[in-house]
């Protein structure tokens, strides 16, 4: 039963990009909250965020930090995710982690509420939110897949710089500002953060998200192999996946191509479909230029579609564009959402 005052809510890496849009997202949702807990490293500790009206002192996080706490999100990075999500737990918290810590476990369900949202009954104390380019992949294809089947999916994303870290947005518009102003820069942060090279994002396409791995896929690109297979419960599913990170500040976009299972299906039935489908906007208009763009779906928490044809060669082939904004859909919200499913299926004491 759903407690009348609300439920005590922890958010982990609260000064974050996506620690932001969380707490904004679960005051625009008006999500049912007697206590809220802002927790961060000890670099953040300190800082005051506003939260229905009110400042709240960021915290610490410690494992102590989760008495009393019914559900964490969490969005400060694997190796905090790893260390305090198992203390959060042992504390009575439900914990939805935003990080690839938990993802491939096969104890951890790994779930976007429009395609796997049963999964939850299978939690044993931690929920994990799949990578953004995956998310809005899955939230498109799920209707199709169950109303046709679904054969291969081949994906070529096209990514903002918010996906990195407010870092990657400041160093793209010092280095817009530095190349339009004839100045020398010198990047720092793109492809991977660490030691290894750098690379210029303004007026570029950077071939690589995360690091390579031994089978030539980035790691990126293997997540998104890897998760989509697991939340659509389809271990054999083809999926092949090339990440690009783009000079866009907020919002990914993804060319998509599928071959479905049955035969005669047109691109009317995929439209008809994806019109009516939980969490997706259609836009798909050619003769009016009308399809999505990222500078559209900005602080919108819908995946947007368009651009659908029929293969040419391919008689199941198709192809589609998917567009979300990476910090809403492809995190905080889905995170929010996964909480709000938890509350709707009675799993929250």
């Amino acid at each position: 039963m759903e407690k009348l005052k609300g439920y005590h809510v922890a958010v982990v890496g609260a000064t974050g990009a996506v620690g932001q849009q969380m707490i904004q997202t679960l005051e625009k949702r008006q999500f049912p909250i007697e206590k809220i807990t802002l927790l961060s490293s000890a670099r953040s500790a300190g800082k005051k965020v506003l939260f229905r009206g009110e400042e709240v002192t960021v915290q610490e996080a410690t494992p102590e930090s989760f008495e009393g706490v019914d559900i964490a999100l969490f969005s400060a990075g694997g190796s905090v995710s790893k260390a305090l999500a198992p203390e959060a737990v042992k504390r009575g918290a439900i914990v939805i982690d935003n990080t690839s810590a938990f993802r491939m476990d096969p104890e951890v369900p790994l779930v976007v509420p429009e395609v796997n949202e049963s999964d939850l009954h299978e939690h044993k104390g931690i929920i994990a939110n799949p990578n953004c380019s995956t998310i809005q992949m899955v939230v498109a294809l799920e209707p199709i897949r169950k109303a046709f089947g679904l054969k291969k999916v081949i994906v070529s994303t096209y990514q903002a710089v918010s996906g990195a870290g407010a870092v990657a947005i400041d160093e793209l518009k010092e280095q817009t500002k530095a190349i339009l102003n004839g100045e020398p820069f010198e990047p720092k942060v793109l492809p991977v953060k660490g030691d290894e090279k750098h690379y210029q994002i303004a007026f570029n396409a950077i071939p690589q998200i995360d690091k390579f791995q031994d089978n030539g896929f980035t790691f990126e690109e293997m997540k998104m192999i890897n998760e989509t297979k697991k939340i659509m419960h389809m271990p054999d599913l083809k999926v092949a996946a090339t990440c690009v990170r783009l000079p866009v500040v907020t919002g990914h976009s993804e060319s998509v191509y599928i071959e479905v299972e049955q035969e005669g299906i047109s691109v009317s039935d995929l439209h008809q479909l994806l019109r009516d489908a939980p969490g997706v906007v259609l836009q798909d208009n050619p003769a009016e230029q009308i399809y999505p763009m990222p500078a559209d779906c900005v602080g919108k928490n819908e995946v947007f579609v368009g651009r659908i044809r029929k293969d040419l060669d391919e008689e199941k082939g198709f192809h589609l564009w998917i567009v979300s904004d990476n910090l809403l859909k492809g995190a905080a919200w889905n995170s929010v959402q996964i909480a709000e499913s938890l509350i709707k299926l009675g799993l929250v004491k």
